[in-house]
């Protein structure tokens, strides 16, 4: 078996770009929530990096990518542990034939596995345990992610077979999690004081620097989708800056025309909808079609963010109106926009010559992917709350913060005195001195 050398550099290369979007995510997500919960959200990120990793490696790689015995819904367990990974990848053959070796695409789908779980985090930020948070992502990425990238991602899957086309996981990742997100969150329930309190985001740097992590690391989420360093590769590296630059200029012009100003956070908010939006199409679209998706995006998720003050769930940091909205527009868009012309194995959406067909198939996709994830995603949630007796703290560990209570660390020493629960005071009394202070400060008063 013969493997081209470039192409192989440039895939690993591309799996630690995706890799350096967890930490970057974590950081969009950090800076958005308040000061008292922003270690725990970082952990929940970071640690899914570990969890995952142990997953692939065990059985997830397998579920997702190995050979018949599920009917095009699951793989076997021929790759588990990786045995036998010197094969080649079931159904990668003919056209698809990969011109790197096996490992180096275990290692590069990893990347997309672990991302996927860390997306659902801004949707339950603030109000989760961490154990009963572990348990959920572990059996998720087991049950839920493995099978759909199988259906999506693996010629051997049944929505591939169908046609569906998703080139760097527009149903894979961003439906996936964004379905994933709405029912932990309908699960969860409000956080104490939404909508009607006010919970401004703490750090719009460290949004900024999240965003542009993100935007870095996109390039080999994209145009490692390739899986060659080849001109395929070098359209959905443009397509990748393009979208995600355009939908940046929509959303902050949309966020002026209802009346606001633009502002840095919407136009982070808006390059990540951009890039999310262009994710399933980065590699069946030409430049112009990257236009299109991220002016929609921009547009689109920006207005979907409001939907859960209509709707009542509170979707934190809006994993829904940006990953479930803007997979879902990006992957019905090649059904328009496809072109032959960019990828011979795509196929041309109806404003180039092709038939309904093609939007059939991604409209199949979508409802199949975001259907399966909030629904086995509620039935997980529910399960694992029942045995952790609940997935919330109490409301006195909430208003206190996560940070001390779940990880005895506090991001910033706001005159505290204590960088870590290891010295001074105990957790708790510094949890319940920082809600008496919160408390007069609310009602105007001090406690000395």
């Amino acid at each position: 078996m013969q493997f081209d050398s470039g192409s192989t550099a440039w895939l690993l290369a591309s799996s630690a770009l995706v890799l350096v979007m967890t930490p970057g995510l974590a950081f969009f997500y950090g800076g958005m929530v308040r000061p008292k919960n922003v270690l725990s959200v970082l952990m929940q990120n970071y640690v899914t990096m570990g969890l995952v990793s142990l997953i692939w490696v065990v059985a997830g790689y397998s579920i997702a990518f190995g050979g018949g015995g599920g009917g095009g819904w699951f793989g076997n367990l021929h790759f588990a542990g990786l045995g036998n990974i010197t094969e080649t990848v079931p159904g990668y053959t003919g056209d698809f034939a990969q011109v790197i070796p096996p490992l180096v695409f275990v290692a590069f789908q990893l990347m997309f596995a672990i991302i996927t779980p860390a997306l659902f985090t801004g949707a339950i930020a603030e109000r989760v345990k961490f154990l009963p948070f572990i348990v959920i992502a572990s059996l998720w990425s087991v049950l839920v992610y493995s099978p759909v990238a199988h259906w999506v991602f693996s010629p051997e899957g049944w929505l591939f077979k169908k046609g569906a086309l998703d080139f760097a996981g527009g149903t894979v990742v961003h439906v996936n999690a964004g379905a994933a997100a709405l029912a932990l969150a309908l699960v969860l329930g409000k956080r104490k004081g939404w909508p009607k309190s006010e919970m401004p985001m703490h750090n719009v740097p460290f949004v900024v620097l999240g965003a542009g992590l993100l935007w870095f690391g996109w390039f080999g989420f994209n145009s490692g989708s390739a899986l060659g360093a080849n001109n395929l590769a070098a359209y959905a590296f443009i397509n990748t800056n393009t979208a995600a630059g355009v939908a940046l200029l929509t959303w902050i012009l949309t966020e002026r025309l209802r009346g606001g100003k633009p502002t840095a956070v919407g136009a982070a908010s808006g390059a990540v909808a951009g890039l999310v939006a262009i994710t399933p199409a980065a590699g069946f679209v030409n430049p112009i079609g990257a236009i299109v998706i991220g002016a929609l995006a921009g547009i689109v998720c920006c207005m979907a963010c409001g939907i859960k003050y209509r709707a009542g769930y509170d979707d934190a940091l809006d994993v829904v109106g940006v990953h479930l909205f803007g997979g879902l527009l990006g992957a019905l868009a090649i059904g328009f926009l496809g072109t032959k012309t960019v990828n011979s194995l795509g196929g041309d959406g109806l404003f180039y010559g092709g038939d309904a067909s093609l939007l059939g198939h991604q409209a199949l996709a979508v409802v199949s992917v975001g259907v399966y994830s909030f629904v086995m995603t509620f039935i997980i949630a529910k399960v694992v709350g029942m045995l952790f007796g609940g997935l919330r703290p109490t409301e006195v560990d909430e208003e206190g913060g996560l940070d001390l209570l779940l990880h005895g660390e506090v991001a910033y020493d706001f005159g505290f005195g204590v960088g870590s629960a290891g010295g001074g005071a105990s957790a708790e009394a510094i949890a319940a001195d920082r809600i008496l202070t919160h408390q007069g400060e609310r009602t105007g008063r001090s406690e000395d």
